[in-house]
């Protein structure tokens, strides 16, 4: 076997986790959460701690790994997304006096 089981357990992680760099980027770069939706960062970041969990339990080094780094990401989103939603309220509150 070219690939032992483990090492696709990484290429897998590596390839998910990565993907979600160029939105953290941007998104960090740029405080602009408009266009995310807060449901699906939400349920999603729900879903990678599940997975990180399940990993944990499991003992699965390439699910703890990949899973703790996505999420760690997810997370930073979301709570951007979670800033801008709350400044914005505070700003039309403020409007409204």
């Amino acid at each position: 076997m070219l690939f032992s089981l483990e090492t696709l357990g990484y290429v897998a992680a590596f390839c998910t986790t990565s993907s979600f760099l160029p939105q953290a980027i941007l998104t960090i770069r740029t405080k602009d959460t408009e266009s995310l939706s807060l449901g699906m960062y939400s349920l999603f970041s729900f879903g990678v701690a599940l997975w990180l969990a399940y990993g944990i339990f499991k003992k699965d080094y390439a699910l703890i790994v990949g899973n703790t780094v996505t999420l760690i990401l997810a997370t930073t989103i979301l709570s951007f997304k979670l800033k801008d939603l709350i400044s914005h309220k505070v700003r039309r509150h403020r409007a409204r006096k």
